[in-house]
């Protein structure tokens, strides 16, 4: 692939999606570069100079040193720079331990997986297009569930059934007061997550690098899906570790989701114009 992965941690999913991009593609990735890359104030995007394009959740809250000119110029060094930049070099910098970095290169390889989807005849999972994980969702059959982030959607269907529930979150700030009713401090997870049926998980813990630990404590047998537009890879190292549904976004406009991104765009602005729902289920 053009890189080395081995100092990267062993048994890293981000390490493992990358590996299987490489295998899939082969000489091919050498030769893909980013036409467009976009950090936008919600969502960070890439084209690629094969036509598919890829999106990750900007981690706004992770730059605490952009309070002026010289330490956020710091904070993205690359400015000016990323477009016709070859997408190994990318990848690379998913590793590279800036965070602003990371999204575009966790952006790039979401952009990959969608190209492998349409490469492989066969595939050990199904991909159901324009599907809301949620909806596949009912919180009656799981006695404990347990939400990592605050995720509107579901936190909405567990309140309205009246489930037990948790909702670990590092900024209570974010939750509806009848939602804060139910919440626990993210470091807490070790305690509750071990009991929960139901495991739901922002794709953000990806690109913070708390995703793997989750895991571990999840209950053998356990329903868990992780979702979000930065959970929008190939799904095997996920499965590996328990994962067994993946909910992400599929980019089907490039250009115009770039555009709509760069403008301060959300979800609600590009579903089913410019970007699918796209969910991920193992066989």
């Amino acid at each position: 692939m053009g890189f080395d992965l081995e100092n990267v941690l062993e048994g890293n999913l981000l390490k493992d999606a990358v590996k299987q991009v490489g295998a899939i593609l082969g000489d091919e990735l050498e030769s893909i570069t980013v036409d467009r890359a976009v950090l936008g104030l919600f969502f960070s995007g890439v084209k690629l100079s094969c036509g598919y394009g890829g999106l990750c959740f900007t981690p706004v809250k992770e730059i605490p040193q952009a309070v002026c000119c010289p330490s956020s110029a710091n904070a993205m060094p690359l400015s000016g720079k990323l477009c016709g930049r070859k997408a190994t070099e990318y990848l690379r910098d998913i590793f590279s331990g800036n965070v602003l970095k990371k999204a575009l290169g966790i952006a790039v390889l979401n952009a990959l997986s969608a190209c492998c989807w349409d490469r492989l005849p066969e595939k050990d999972y199904e991909i159901l297009m324009g599907e809301d994980a949620f909806d596949h969702v009912e919180p009656a059959n799981y006695k404990k569930t347990v939400v990592v982030g605050a995720l509107a959607p579901i936190l909405k269907k567990l309140l309205r059934e009246g489930s037990d529930f948790k909702v670990l979150e590092m900024d209570p700030a974010t939750l509806k007061p009848a939602e804060l009713a139910h919440y626990a401090p993210a470091d807490q997870a070790s305690v509750y997550v071990p009991d929960a049926d139901l495991l739901v998980i922002t794709g953000v813990t990806i690109l913070n690098d708390t995703l793997s630990d989750l895991l571990s404590y999840g209950k053998k047998g356990a329903e868990i899906i992780v979702t979000g537009p930065t959970a929008s890879m190939m799904p095997e190292p996920f499965f590996r570790r328990g994962v067994t549904k993946m909910a992400g976004i599929l980019v089907t406009r490039p250009d115009e989701l770039l555009d709509v991104i760069a403008e301060g765009g959300s979800g609600y602005h590009f579903f089913g114009r410019s970007a699918e729902r796209v969910l991920i289920n193992g066989k």
